[in-house]
């Protein structure tokens, strides 16, 4: 989970939709009526369905559909619009129903869709984009210039939008055909924004009635969402790129336990899992692994406690008088045996992790260090850290070498690396407390002043920029230097891409392990599946934070072989 900004104006904006507006004229597919939705939906959850007894398998596994078993999280709380939440902020994934400009293959290179070719100014202030003239909207009105300008310039004017378009001051559109795009710094990592940022209609749009039923011009078309329960997604028969062969895509909202059930059951083609049950032992089906670069680690607070964050009319408190001895941060790092954990707590589907962009091409060498208690033992000596009363606890000037770790109650990953690393750390005299919480906004109220447990990553470098930066909007630890400052404004602005590469690696030296050790990160974990014999999943790109809509990314071109 990373921070949610404008969490109450979302949730308010979710209650206010209690029911199925209109929207914006024909979409190409009925809203209602999917009596196989419906029915996997009834079985899957054990209800019996009007069509009689085991439907559900009839339509699992046929030639053109698929069953996907997805989180509750997973589902938009403000519905598939992008200019709030869908394809951005926790739902960083390509948005299917809608177009992007541009997107991202398996190997994180970027390819048009939209897009006919760019270009960007010198001074990195000005983008120019050429689209196709050749695309429609589902309801048959042409998708022109005009349409992307006010989708961001609409994003921008959204209180409750989660995208971030912090870079951007306006979008115009100067002929059907071409977009300028007004930045406010230069941000060369926009280009992965925009590879998950869907395209609204202008001519249809209101924000109160699009999330339920969208008007798009992508691969499928939503045709039924019944919240907390399914969204019914439906090839797009005008769409202009490459043939979909998945024809329908039915996505369950599920608890872990109850994906789990309907596998079992052979009610769902492909249902997301976790370490715990990978173990199982399901006929006809058989654990799908995606690599990720989900990271699980802690924030190490670096600053003293008295400290405070002002974010609008909200006050934190920040800064931890244990977690802010950097001897004691290093230290830590070089205690933790990270394959231990993740053999112990992920069944060893995972990853060491030592950064946020882990096997990105902006990852740093500098991040990664050896498990050595030895090391961690004189690193504490060093920095005045011993145990002078016998507790087996360290202390330095009085103070012990004791804190607390947060983490969400509802997470038993989390619960249980937390444990981990809380028992690894004892050896080196240090008492980790930890302790879960029942909801992130209690997180939230901690997390500039105690240490947090968690999960992060994107396909994109703008991460580092958001945790270290001055200022950043995560940066959670209080660190501040003009040196990592000034090499990450270079990355952004850095014309070429691969030049950025090495801005963003140096500013990295100066956060990791050996230098200020401002996290302690545990383990990229796997993304895990239990998938039908005989589903063809496409090859997939690492998959970011966020159990869900990721893997579907290239639904399109499944098959069933």
């Amino acid at each position: 989970m990373k921070r949610k900004k404008k969490l109450t104006a979302l949730l308010c904006a979710a209650a206010m939709m209690t029911t199925l507006f209109a929207g914006c004229g024909s979409t190409g597919a009925e809203q209602t009526g999917n009596n196989a939705g419906s029915t996997a939906t009834e079985a899957a959850q054990g209800k019996d369905s009007a069509s009689g007894e085991g439907m559900a398998q009839s339509v699992a596994g046929t030639a053109d559909t698929v069953i996907v078993a997805m989180s509750p999280s997973s589902e938009p709380a403000a519905g598939f619009n992008p200019c709030i939440n869908w394809g951005c902020g926790e739902h960083c994934h390509e948005p299917l129903i809608q177009s992007t400009l541009i997107r991202t293959n398996v190997d994180m290179e970027f390819e048009n869709d939209l897009a006919t070719d760019y270009s960007v100014s010198e001074d990195g202030l000005i983008w120019t984009f050429h689209i196709r003239d050749d695309v429609k909207f589902t309801d048959g009105e042409p998708l022109t210039a005009s349409d992307v300008a006010f989708t961001f310039n609409t994003a921008l004017a959204t209180p409750n939008s989660e995208a971030d378009l912090s870079m951007l001051d306006s979008v115009e559109a100067l002929d059907d055909t071409t977009v300028i795009f007004h930045m406010s710094k230069p941000y060369n990592a926009f280009l992965y924004t925009l590879a998950v940022f869907g395209i609204v209609p202008e001519h249809c749009y209101d924000e109160a009635t699009y999330g339920e039923n969208p008007v798009g011009s992508g691969r499928y078309i939503l045709t039924q969402w019944d919240k907390g329960q399914q969204a019914v997604l439906e090839a797009n028969p005008d769409y202009y790129g490459d043939e979909v062969q998945m024809k329908k895509v039915i996505v369950l909202f599920m608890e872990e336990d109850a994906a789990l059930a309907a596998v079992k059951a052979g009610q769902v083609d492909i249902a997301y899992t976790s370490a715990v049950y990978s173990d199982e032992q399901v006929d006809g089906y058989s654990l799908f692994v995606c690599k990720s670069v989900d990271s699980r680690g802690i924030s190490l607070p670096s600053i003293p406690a008295g400290n405070e964050v002002v974010d609008g009319d909200t006050v934190y408190a920040a800064g931890n008088d244990v977690t802010c001895d950097k001897a004691l941060r290093q230290a830590m790092n070089y205690a933790l045996d990270r394959q231990t954990m993740i053999d112990h707590v992920l069944n060893g589907y995972g990853e060491v992790a030592y950064s946020v962009s882990d096997n990105m091409p902006w990852s740093s060498e500098s991040m990664i260090i050896p498990y050595d208690v030895d090391k961690a033992e004189q690193i504490l000596a060093d920095g005045g850290w011993s145990d002078t009363d016998g507790d087996g606890i360290v202390e330095k000037d009085g103070q012990k070498a004791e804190f607390t770790v947060y983490y969400s109650a509802s997470d038993s990953v989390r619960q249980a690396l937390t444990a981990e690393f809380s028992n690894q750390m004892k050896a080196v005299g240090i008492n980790v407390l930890y302790e879960g919480l029942g909801s992130w906004d209690e997180l939230y109220t901690k997390m500039y002043s105690d240490p947090i447990t968690w999960g992060w990553g994107s396909n994109s470098p703008v991460e580092d920029y958001q945790l270290y930066y001055t200022g950043g909007s995560c940066n959670f630890t209080g660190y501040s230097d003009a040196k990592t400052d000034e090499l990450l404004d270079a990355a952004l602005a850095a014309t070429d891409m691969n030049e950025s590469y090495r801005l963003w690696q140096q500013a990295q030296e100066d956060v990791g392990p050996d230098a200020e050790a401002l996290w302690v990160w545990f383990a990229n974990v796997d993304h895990l599946y239990f998938a039908r014999d005989g589903l063809a999943v496409a090859e997939q790109k690492l998959h970011p934070h966020g159990h869900g809509w990721s893997l579907v990314n290239n639904v399109d071109q499944w098959t069933w072989e």
